[in-house]
Parts: structure tokens; C-alpha cells; sequence
């Protein structure tokens, strides 16, 4: 049986919350002074290639102030009316996709333990089930809910997953996090995870249940991963004459064999329409790019600046040689935070509004640009020079911020001929040029 690709997993929680901070990252306005990119080790992208450009859906934005703005609509963040809103509002603007933020906790101003705060957005609904009722009313857009792999199953997953990518007829994604907090682990009781601080990262002990959780994360999708093969694509002969609804010998086991759990397949739920949904990965460190190189789609990062994004994108592009994957298509992403309006000084009043309602400014594990769009694209062809073949855009208020993505950035970059006038495609693999993969259990049985 044909070994498949290993998963990508995210870094522990680093983004659970807004206003967390990653421990390499700092948040220097888009007006601080950047270093020159260098040149990225391994595959340069095309530079007439169009830039990617996706949008990450949290509550009312990722300023924790954004719900108390005159245009947000707290009331409405558990109305699936909100949701639709927003991703119809992306698709307008003809973006990749859209990302929607969950976790196995409430948001917490520290990502890894709760807090007691009434004053932020707090609560929220499940990634998937948004994203299944989203699907039917929108046509093109790709939808990628987030999900923790440390305490769940992955055929529950593997089949909600390929549920979604029926639902959207070829538009989902799946984006996976690990849950490193105590209080979580406490949820489930089936293991027990020491409380630690990102200053604890490399610490003996620390350390190793980190690799552990992204170790396991691997397998888990892994298992996801084989599971969407475990039909083959023709597996459904549908023939009411002769009474056969499958051929029974399309469908496969998968016999996984891993430390925290064993599966023997198949799915339930037929080979999805895209073959294998994308996955992402938000990574900040080392363990995640590797993993990101090893076997992601696409990998989220958070540099600060051009240097920084080359770096990344290096160290990426090494380790998919390293791999054997030099010749695949991974897309690395830049993550910005951003505060957009048609004139710079009314964005900087905006961010210094929603400031003032804080105990401290608004920080972030991603860059904070705040400008206008003209000085956004200007920023993304920067990054996208260091390597960067994309970028995921987090809005700071959902409704003032996404608007002026899809209508003041995504012009902007139209008219320098870097972004698409209309969707080339109709599934997520085909946004994002990712030809529909061969099932491994074919080609074995072929």
C-alpha cells in the first residue's frame, strides 16, 4: 500500500485569542521600517503568478473591542445570517477562501489559559457546522473551518470533512490546531496536560509534550488523509438494474497503527469530490515548518517583515526537499492583521478608538498594518518578492475591515494586474492550482 504524505499541525494555540502573542513575534505597525527581503532558499514563485488572498473569520474581528464598533452585530454572531453575510461578502471580492477560528475553549486573552473576562466577544459556534450551512448559499469561495486534532476522532473528522466538500460541491478545506491548555484536556478526561507558558517552550518536559502533541496531530491526519482514499472515486456503481449500489472490492481499509489510536477504515462517506481537501496549518517555529513542508497544502505564517518571510519561506522550501516534495505546490502564506481605510489617519483613529477600550494596545502573533489599500498592496508585492505566495488577511472589525478588503484592496490589486477578475475555478484545489491527487488504493490495486 503506497505511503501517503505526513500531516501539518498548528503550534500550540498561539492565536486562540486576540491580542495573544506568539513567542517569536512582535507587532510593528506597517509604518515601522523594513529590512530588504533576501532571496528564499529553494522554488522562487512566479512573479507574475496572481497573489492569493484568503480572509480569517473570527467573532466580530480580531480586535477584542471590534463587537463594541456602531457597525458590529454582536446579536447576531450565533445567527447563521451573520455568517453567510461575511462569506458572501468574501466571495464578492472574489477571495480563495475563508477561514473560520474554533477551538475546545472559550476565547481567552490568554491562549492558554482561561480568563474570567465579560468585556470580549466570548463564545462561539462550531467551525464545520457553520461552514456545512454557509455552503449551499455560496457558489465559489473556499471554506476552511479550523479543528482541534489532540482530543478528538479523526474519522469523525475525516467525514464531516468530506461531508463539507459534498455539501460545497468541491470547496472545502480543513485547517488543524493542537490544544496544548490544561483546562481543555480537563474537558474530555482521557489525559492529563501540565499547565506551561510560551517561555516554558524549551524546557525539558515542555518541550517534548509539545513534539508529542504535533506528533500525534500528524498521525491524526494521516488517518484523515487515508480515510478520504478508502473509496475509490468509481466505488459507486449505482446500478438499480443489476441491484449493486458499490463494488465492494473499491472499498479499502486503511489498518493505521499509531500510538494514540488504531483505525481500520473505510470511511462512511465516499472519496470527497476534491479527492483530498486541502489542509492548513497556522506554524510560528521550527516543528510546524517542518511539518508544513512535509506534507501541508498550505502553511499560515506570521512574519513581521520581508527579511523575516524570506526566511520562512526558506526554511520551508528546505524542508520539502528534504521531504521529496520539491516539486509540489505548497503555498505559504503571510497572516496581517489589519486596520484598512481609504485614508491612513482615519485608520490610525480607528485602531486608537478600539485601543482606548483595552486595558493595554491590541497586539498580535501577526503583523498590524494599518493604512489604506494602495499602501496594502503595496506591502503584500513586498512580501510575495520574499517568497510569500499568498495571504490571509485577518479583518480587525469583520464588517468595516472585510468590506474594505473586497472592495478597496482587491481593486487595488486588480488594477496592478496581480489578482483575478473572476473565479477560474470551481473547487478549492483549483483556486489554488493543486491538481485532484490519484487514490493511493488504486494505484495499489491497479
Amino acid at each position: 500500500m503506497p505511503a501517503s504524505p505526513e500531516p501539518a499541525a498548528q503550534t500550540p494555540a498561539p492565536d486562540a485569542a486576540a491580542g495573544s502573542a506568539a513567542p517569536d513575534a512582535t507587532a510593528p505597525d506597517a509604518s515601522a521600517a523594513r529590512t530588504p527581503a533576501a532571496r528564499p532558499a529553494g522554488r522562487i514563485p512566479d512573479p507574475s503568478a496572481p497573489v492569493h488572498l484568503a480572509v480569517a473569520l473570527q467573532d466580530a474581528g480580531w480586535h477584542p473591542a471590534a463587537w463594541r464598533e456602531p457597525g458590529a452585530r454582536p446579536r447576531e454572531l450565533f445567527d447563521a445570517r451573520y455568517w453567510v453575510d461575511a462569506v458572501r461578502e468574501a466571495e464578492r471580492g472574489l477571495l480563495d477562501f475563508v477561514t473560520f477560528e474554533d477551538s475546545l475553549a472559550l476565547q481567552s486573552d490568554d491562549p492558554l489559559r482561561p480568563d474570567d473576562r465579560t468585556d470580549r466577544v466570548r463564545g462561539r459556534l462550531d467551525a464545520v457546522l457553520t461552514a456545512a450551512r454557509v455552503a449551499p448559499l455560496t457558489a465559489r469561495v473556499g471554506l476552511v473551518p479550523t479543528l482541534v486534532t489532540t482530543h478528538t476522532e479523526p474519522f469523525h473528522l475525516s467525514k464531516a470533512i468530506a461531508t463539507l466538500d459534498y455539501a460545497s460541491t468541491g470547496r472545502a478545506g480543513l485547517r488543524v490546531q493542537v490544544a496544548a491548555q490544561p483546562h481543555v484536556a480537563a474537558h474530555f478526561g482521557r489525559r492529563t496536560i501540565p499547565s506551561f507558558s510560551f517561555e516554558d517552550l524549551e524546557r525539558p518536559g515542555v518541550r517534548e509534550l509539545v513534539a508529542d502533541l504535533f506528533e500525534e496531530a500528524a498521525d491524526y491526519v494521516e488517518v484523515v488523509r487515508r480515510l478520504w482514499d478508502s473509496w475509490e472515486d468509481d466505488a459507486e456503481i449505482r446500478d438499480a438494474a443489476t441491484g449493486r449500489f458499490i463494488d465492494r472490492d473499491k472499498l479499502h481499509y486503511i489498518d493505521f497503527e499509531g500510538a494514540r489510536f488504531s483505525v481500520r477504515g473505510p470511511s462512511i462517506t465516499p472519496r470527497p469530490p476534491q479527492g483530498q481537501p486541502p489542509v492548513a496549518a497556522l506554524a510560528h517555529a521550527a516543528v510546524p515548518y517542518r511539518l508544513v513542508a512535509r506534507a501541508a497544502d498550505i502553511g499560515f505564517t506570521t512574519p513581521q517583515d520581508a527579511e523575516r518571510a524570506a526566511a520562512i519561506v526558506a526554511e520551508i522550501r528546505a524542508g520539502q526537499e528534504e521531504a521529496g516534495r520539491a516539486g509540489e505546490t505548497v503555498h505559504v502564506f503571510g497572516d496581517l492583521v489589519v486596520f484598512l481605510d481609504e485614508d491612513a489617519a482615519a485608520a490610525r483613529a480607528r485602531r486608537d478608538r478600539l485601543d482606548a477600550l483595552l486595558d493595554a494596545p491590541y497586539t498580535s502573533d501577526a503583523r498590524i498594518f494599518t493604512g489604506t489599500p494602495a499602501e496594502l498592496a503595496d506591502l503584500l508585492l513586498e512580501l510575495r518578492a520574499a517568497g510569500l505566495t499568498g495571504f490571509r488577511l485577518r479583518p480587525a472589525d469583520a464588517d468595516h475591515d472585510l468590506k474594505a478588503i473586497t472592495r478597496g484592496l482587491v481593486p487595488e490589486l486588480q488594477a496592478r494586474g496581480v489578482f483575478r477578475r473572476s473565479y477560474e475555478a470551481a473547487t478549492l484545489r483549483g483556486l489554488l492550482g493543486l491538481p485532484r491527487p490519484a487514490n493511493r488504493y488504486a494505484t495499489a490495486s491497479a
